[in-house]
This record gives C-alpha cells, sequence and structure tokens, in this order.
C-alpha cells in the first residue's frame, strides 16, 4: 500500500499599505506565498505549484500576483517610504 497526496504550506513575505481594489480603502495588504508540495508517506518531497497573493485587511479580499510582482512588492516594502506602488496610487485630496 501506498500512501500519497498534498500539503500546503502558507508563508507571509511582507505587509504592505496599499489601496485595495475591491473595497477602495488604503490599509494593510498581506504579501503571502503558497507552495503545494507533493507527499509520499507524509514526507513532503517536492513542490507541485507555487502562487503569490495580496490580502487586503480592511475587507479580506485576495488578489493574485506573479512572482515578479512578488518580488517587486517584497523589495518595496523594505526598501520603499510607503510600499504602495502595485495597484491603485495612493491619492492626497486636500479641499
Amino acid at each position: 500500500m501506498i500512501i500519497f497526496g498534498t500539503k500546503g504550506y502558507l508563508y507571509q513575505l511582507a505587509i504592505l499599505t496599499l489601496v485595495c481594489g475591491q473595497c477602495g480603502n488604503p490599509a494593510a495588504h498581506t504579501l503571502r506565498k503558497r507552495i503545494t508540495k507533493f507527499t509520499l508517506f507524509f514526507v513532503p518531497l517536492f513542490p507541485i505549484s507555487t502562487k503569490y497573493l495580496t490580502q487586503c485587511t480592511f475587507c479580506g479580499a485576495e488578489q493574485k500576483v506573479t512572482k515578479e510582482q512578488a518580488e517587486q512588492l517584497q523589495s518595496q516594502g523594505t526598501n520603499g517610504p510607503s510600499g504602495q506602488a502595485y495597484g491603485q496610487p495612493q491619492q492626497h485630496d486636500r479641499f
């Protein structure tokens, strides 16, 4: 008898301030990496898929991003002043 399956791993890469495309609020977004690995006898052997997501902490909406976008967001989150280069730019209107 052979026992096989998959197991998911979720890594939080960064927390960024972005304007949400769903609710329109400037809020913190978590940048996450989700890896699914093939397991044999409950031992994870190799990755099957890797996905990158951002999730709005205000409304909970998730958005898929590419690996290149995730790397750019992560570098801007650590090096940039506010980490809001992805998505809609945050606007400051003064009346």
